[in-house]
């Protein structure tokens, strides 16, 4: 990666030196099809023709900057009418231009070449029919892949497109686009930013829709909608749910923002091999195809795909039409769209629930995010580009979405989203910092805004909150406070708005409902609750109830006592919720041990009524066995896993979706010869579990358990190849390839994807995916030397995306001793002037390993 970085520091100069007019962008694809494939590490990348003329004025004539390209080669350069010699003025990521006029017009001819790693113009090649497709993929830096550019968010401009594709294909842009003399020319963009123009092409399966709004004034908006995907995976496609959902969000977001949707159509593409969840290029949303379910998932994957169609059209607003200036404010779009997104999914659609989900799963990203080492304020402090691809982290957007959710609590909604309404129209097609959003939210609100973002945007770290509770001699609340702490890392105690419920069980010992609540404002370290005083004691005092704010819940003995009896017996789903995260989080900080949490697992899970809260139920006690209990009893506790995911699966609802959650959590935790040959007989067809369809994708989960013990060998897995011989089913198949129990396998996996780029990304996610199996941590014990040894090798040769997905996935958690924490710790030692982005994803894992190590001290220490 060396000469691709651009520091905050040159894109302020550039900034203040230059400003662009327009962009002409002609692209030939042509090349994406015919030929040989390239083959192997080393062999000459696939490219295509890019040109573009690029018009800006200068504010400095004479002075000299850059433009962005990171190509193999250049054909020519032109500026002003003045020919540049390439092998001058490119040096592979820039291009210098000296001497510019106040007006100038940059063309430049290049051979960009095609991404296999999901950057910049990916070509995928169904293995199931041989088709080409091509999507492009660009933040935060890489459209610079694809044209030259001024490759900084603030440097906004309209963009026209033009392409030449193989015939036959169909091209989509951000603009409407026709087909003209073999060339596809698509209507002028607003201004935009370049990492957030889009082109897709291929012979994609197109579905069209229209969304029609009538806004008070009597004008109408009509918005034509398209939604795309691979041909093969057409049959599965469920386009009209997407459109319900899509025409939803649209309504929603008119009714709240009071800014008419500004980028004309709204086409959606499910493309193969993304490595992001989705991107929000306005006018042509990309997902990854994932999002097409292929078989039977229960509501929680519904649920989360809306969620990513809301969340990236509330980007439409945050993000598209108002930009942030640099990397440092991408809260300002990330963090506003996942709380736009949950906060539409419940007020507009089927998912009235999804605020759970969110307390549950999007939280728990938040909460380890935030006690890393590498943890930051959401206003963070990014230098450079590698700074900016590490922060679309769990803070960012999680907390980020949080924090906001506080802030509505805090402010109130109504003067929340009246700021937002100013916020818009101020801003439209510009950019801004921070005080920019918050100058609108104190008008609104008549709140100190400043000192809110204070402790909450520019602090980083959590804050636990606790209930204290003093009794009277007749048994009611004397006094009730909540006591406030902080890590000493980061001790910023913040302002909190938040619910205290009390819960009783009804007539001693019924359900536990909540027959008493307060909200009042936490500030310091202790925060007397006047409202709750006189009322009886309670079984369990659940600070922060209702999920108004940010932060670690803890219980008192007697309600931490309560859930051990009866955490089963609340009657709300988002209670339970919030008292589920709140020991996986006292798990993870080794103050409960992971037995009792997996105890509790086993016990109460089987009565969770919420589908999401179940999976992630399962999720984590998977996590626990893996990962903080004591290596003497692993096997103990995964047969207690394996025995009670068995038990409910019987116990299910035939046909059902907790049926189908606890099927796959069997498969994941199955471990004796009965369980392997259970899962054996529901492939053949030998054994049947009443309701269960065991379709293509389950086949697939559990075959991966029978390889990685070696009960599927590789003619097993080429068998269901070939009857799944699909890129699906490719993926499924090289990760369980990966996860036999083989030291040959693991040697061959690790050169596949260490010693070799000939994967894809897909590939490689699915290769490090099986190769870490916990079953048989004897055989990976050989590669902690391995990885310290490659990893910054792997760092400065292979892009940014596959530099992560190495680093972090080939980190040798499972090998779980102080020797691997020491090997961790040498290698920090000796590269201290390492990238800053590498070091942070070493010492990010390296807390995860020193936490689990704390984990299994508390678990061997339960255990007497």
């Amino acid at each position: 990666m060396p000469g691709e970085n651009l520091s905050r520091d040159e894109a302020q100069e550039r900034a203040a030196l230059l400003s662009v007019d327009s962009y002409d962008v002609f692209l030939d694809l042509r090349s994406a099809v015919g030929d040989t494939e390239p083959g192997g590490a080393g062999a000459e990348p696939r490219t295509f023709r890019s040109v573009t003329t690029l018009r800006f004025r200068c504010a400095e004539p004479g002075a000299a900057s850059f433009a962005d390209l990171l190509a193999p080669s250049v054909t020519a350069v032109s500026l002003n009418g003045r020919d540049l010699d390439p092998g001058e003025v490119f040096d592979g990521s820039r291009i210098r231009l000296e001497d510019l006029a106040a007006e100038n017009e940059l063309v430049v001819d290049a051979q960009c070449a095609y991404s296999r790693t999901g950057e910049g113009m990916h070509r995928f090649v169904d293995p199931e029919d041989g088709e080409v497709y091509l999507y492009t993929q660009y933040e935060p830096a890489d459209s610079r892949r694809v044209f030259a550019n001024f490759e900084q968010p603030d440097l906004k401009a309209p963009f026209r497109f033009e392409v030449r594709a193989p015939e036959g294909w169909t091209v989509w842009s951000n603009g409407v686009g026709e087909l003209a003399d073999g060339v596809w020319k698509f209507a002028e963009t607003k201004p935009i930013s370049t990492y957030i123009t889009a082109v897709v092409a291929g012979p994609y399966h197109y579905v069209t829709d229209s969304y029609s709004r009538v806004f008070e004034d009597g004008t109408t908006l009509e918005i034509p909608l398209g939604a795309m995907c691979r041909k093969g995976l057409a049959p599965h496609f469920d386009a009209d749910d997407v459109f319900l959902v899509t025409k939803q969000g649209l309504d929603f977001f008119h009714d709240h923002f009071d800014y008419p949707y500004p980028f004309g159509k709204y086409d959606q593409a499910f493309v193969p091999e993304y490595n992001l969840g989705a991107m929000e290029n306005p006018g042509l949303v990309t997902f990854r195809e994932e999002y097409i379910f292929r078989g039977k998932v229960t509501q929680t994957s519904y649920e989360a795909r809306a969620n990513v169609i809301l969340h990236e059209m509330a980007h439409m607003w945050f993000g598209d039409l108002v930009t942030m200036v640099w990397w440092d404010d991408l809260w300002l779009k990330e963090s506003f769209a996942d709380f736009m997104g949950t906060f539409a999914n419940v007020g507009a659609t089927r998912f009235t629930d999804a605020w759970i989900t969110f307390a549950n799963r999007r939280k728990a990203w938040a909460y380890r995010a935030d006690q890393l080492p590498s943890t930051h304020p959401i206003t963070a402090d990014i230098r450079d580009l590698q700074d900016a691809k590490l922060n679309f982290d769990g803070i960012t957007y999680a907390k980020g979405a949080s924090v906001l959710k506080q802030l509505v609590a805090y402010a109130g909604q109504d003067a929340f989203l009246e700021g937002a309404r100013r916020y818009f129209k101020r801003n439209a097609y510009g950019n801004t910092r921070l005080g920019d959003l918050l100058s609108a939210l104190e008008e609104t609100s008549g709140r100190d805004m400043a000192a809110w973002s204070r402790s909450w945007l520019q602090t980083a770290g959590v804050n636990s909150l606790t209930p204290q509770v003093i009794l009277s001699a007749e048994g009611r609340i004397a006094e009730l406070a909540v006591l406030q702490d902080a890590p000493e890392s980061h001790p910023e105690l913040r302002p909190h708005r938040v619910a205290v419920g009390l819960y009783h069980r009804e007539d001693g010992d019924g359900p536990l409902v909540r027959y008493a609540r307060a909200e009042v404002d936490v500030d310091g370290p202790r925060t007397v609750v006047a409202q709750l005083a006189g009322a009886d004691a309670p079984a369990l005092v659940l600070v922060n109830d209702d999920d108004l704010t940010y932060c670690k819940i803890r219980f008192d003995e007697g309600s931490l006592a309560t859930l051990r009896d009866a955490l089963g017996e609340i009657t709300d789903p988002l209670a339970r919720a919030l008292c589920w995260s709140a020991l996986w989080n006292l798990t993870r900080d080794a103050i409960v041990p992971a037995r009792d949490f997996i105890a509790l697992v086993l016990r109460f899970a089987g009565r969770e009524s919420d589908i999401g809260v179940l999976q992630m139920l399962q999720a984590w006690a998977n996590s626990a066995l893996v990962s903080y209990a004591a290596p003497d009893w692993r096997e103990e506790g995964g047969a207690l896993l394996a025995e009670g995911a068995l038990r409910e699966l019987r116990l299910a609802e035939p046909g059902g979706e907790h049926q189908l959650a606890w099927a796959r959590f069997f498969a994941a935790v199955a471990s004796s010869d009965a369980d392997l040959q259970l899962l054996q007989g529901l492939l053949e067809g030998t054994a049947k579990i009443d309701g269960l369809d065991v379709d293509q994708e389950l086949r697939w989960a559990f075959l991966e358990p029978l390889a990685a013990r070696g009960a599927a060998d590789e003619s097993v897995l080429a068998a269901e190849l070939a009857r799944d011989d699909t890129a699906s089913g490719k993926r499924h198949q090289v990760r369980c390839l990966a996860a036999r129990p083989s030291a040959a396998v693991k040697a061959q996996a690790w050169a596949a994807v260490v010693e070799s780029d000939a994967l894809s990304n897909a590939l490689v996610e699915a290769t490090i995916s099986g190769f870490g199996q916990p079953s048989r941590r004897d055989l990976l014990e050989p590669y902690t030397a391995k990885y310290f040894a490659a990893i910054d090798r792997v760092w400065a040769e292979r892009s940014i995306q596959i530099g992560m997905d190495v680093v972090r996935g080939l980190f040798p958690s499972l090998q779980d001793s102080p020797e691997t924490l020491a090997a961790t710790d040498a290698w920090l030692a000796a590269h201290e002037d390492a990238p800053p982005a590498l070091r942070r994803l070493v010492l990010e894992s390296r807390d995860d390993l020193a936490r689990a190590l704390r984990g299994q001290a508390r678990d061997i220490a339960a255990a007497g």
